[in-house]
């Protein structure tokens, strides 16, 4: 099984939110300041989510906005 977060910019924080709700009920929501605290986030909210279970073969996050990265 492939899981697919739908990640949208947070306008309060200024960070990033990702969600996925389960077919069966329920899903997971978590947010990031970060790109990489979003992943760790992630990573952490799938492992809590499905233990005890098989973990999904795959997480991809889904931007329905793309972000941009501050350079300067």
């Amino acid at each position: 099984m492939e899981l697919v977060l739908t990640v949208t910019p947070c306008a309060e924080t200024g960070g990033f939110v990702a969600r996925w709700d389960d077919p069966a009920g329920g899903g997971i929501c978590t947010q990031g300041d970060t790109l990489a605290e979003l992943q760790t986030m992630v990573t952490d909210a799938v492992r809590g989510y499905f233990e005890g279970a098989a973990l999904p073969s795959a997480v991809r996050l889904h931007f329905v906005q793309d972000p941009v990265l501050a350079v300067a």
